[in-house]
């Protein structure tokens, strides 16, 4: 078998052999093909695409190229949830334990973030002493005691989406479908859960700018899964807007520590209460989704969500009084707010400008090596679909920088307000199972 020889025929657009794209995989991975090579590849798959069948194959591929989690040892269907990611995305640090104060077990692998604000662990990280990294035993054992755990990937784990995530990246082929499908669905299937359940986000702040593209992303994913052996579902949700109010690390365990209380953002609550009722359906814990949103809400209203994010922030080493008392987090040298200039219906708040000004205020990282401030960020005062007079505040950031006026000016740019009525949108557009 000869790479040039797949290349040509995924080229002219016929599909390929599970051997043949096993044979690609094994090939970059052991470095016995160049990436100038895999660049062929995948540019050939980024114009001919793939069927079903070679995206399960090449998902296979790349999640059996390093370890797999071992997760037998937890009793129990294991239940995990991925995020394509956005602004003030700090949905697992609500939803995981609450659906483990219902019974479920949340067994979840997490990653860093690079760019607009940190990812999951930068901001549990917010919390002195927290742990990240477990042994497999150890990670096993918490999932047993107390339902759940949440900790750093392996770097053993898919190192072929390591290797082709940033090959694509430099070559203009990020956004095949298949290509995203396979490389998220991969480390998920890798990491050992029974279930998953996929948050698609689309907007101004997520990867999928339109619905429709996030939808056939979705469904791709939900494909592989099911193809794969794995109870997968997928819910389409907004993302033209930053989820909830706060963004920034610290800023953002505050809130989901609010909504454990009772006391969260309309849109983030529904997501959360949403998202927990199919994951509780997907670990047979409901017998449908109205039961689940049921279960959901009582672990609110009961306070055994917030009960249960306090066991896991002890499990790993973190210091539990934070989460009893959120004032004990540092709070950024300045807190000040941006003053709407007009007035109106807030009619669109662009969601890729408040991550870059949260990421600038010291809440994300350009560089891998950078050094995330945990207080900074921007806490939104308005929503789209709140009336704003001129003078109103539209949000307060929360940053070290001396130098910041002219963020600042880019923040308030972000608020796009109408002078007629606007509605307020729905958080979760689509459920796909």
């Amino acid at each position: 078998m000869r790479m040039v020889d797949i290349i040509e025929k995924k080229r002219d657009g016929h599909p390929l052999t599970k051997e043949e794209i096993q044979f690609f995989i094994d090939g970059y991975v052991k470095g016995d093909i160049p990436d100038y090579q895999a660049s062929a590849f995948t540019m050939a798959v980024y114009f001919k695409g793939m069927n079903e069948e070679e995206t399960s194959y090449l998902t296979d591929a790349m999640m059996h190229s390093g370890d797999m989690i071992d997760l037998s040892g937890i009793e129990g269907i294991k239940v995990d949830k991925h995020s394509t990611g956005g602004v003030g995305d700090k949905t697992s640090l609500a939803v995981g334990p609450l659906v483990a104060a219902c019974g479920g077990k949340v067994a979840k692998m997490s990653g860093r973030g690079l760019g607009h604000t940190g990812g999951t662990l930068d901001k549990l990280e917010s919390i002195p002493g927290v742990r990240i990294l477990r042994t497999s035993e150890e990670f096993v054992k918490q999932v047993n005691d107390i339902g759940i755990a949440i900790v750093g990937q392996t770097a053993q784990i898919d190192p072929a989406d390591k290797k082709l995530y940033a090959l694509r990246d430099v070559t203009a082929t990020v956004e095949s479908i298949p290509l995203i499908a396979s490389s998220i669905m991969s480390k998920k299937l890798a990491s050992g859960s029974n279930a998953i359940l996929l948050d698609v986000k689309f907007g101004s702040g997520a990867f999928m700018k339109t619905k429709e593209r996030a939808r056939e992303l979705a469904k791709e994913m939900v494909k592989i899964g099911k193809l794969l052996g794995r109870d997968t579902r997928a819910i389409l949700t907004d993302m033209d807007q930053p989820l909830g109010l706060a963004v920034g690390n610290a800023l953002e365990v505050k809130e989901a520590i609010d909504t454990l209380k009772g006391n969260g953002p309309r849109d983030f609550v529904e997501l959360c209460i949403g998202a927990g009722a199919t994951m509780l359906t997907q670990a047979k814990l409901a017998p449908d989704v109205i039961v689940g949103r049921a279960m959901i809400e009582k672990a609110i209203e009961d306070g055994s969500g917030l009960a249960k994010l306090r066991q896991l922030i002890e499990a790993q080493n973190g210091d539990p009084t934070y989460i009893d008392d959120p004032s004990k987090f540092p709070l950024a040298k300045y807190i000040e707010p941006i003053y709407s200039e007009s007035e109106g219906y807030v009619r669109h708040i662009d969601s890729l400008g408040i991550g870059v000004g949260a990421m600038k205020l010291g809440a994300g990282r350009e560089k891998m090596d950078d050094t995330i401030v945990m207080s900074a960020g921007i806490v939104l005062n308005k929503k789209v679909g709140d009336k704003v007079n001129k003078g109103d505040i539209l949000c307060y950031c929360h940053t070290d920088k001396e130098d910041r006026q002219a963020i600042y000016k880019d923040i308030h740019d972000c608020f796009v307000l109408s002078p007629d009525f606007v509605a307020r949108p729905p958080i979760i557009h689509e459920v796909i199972d």
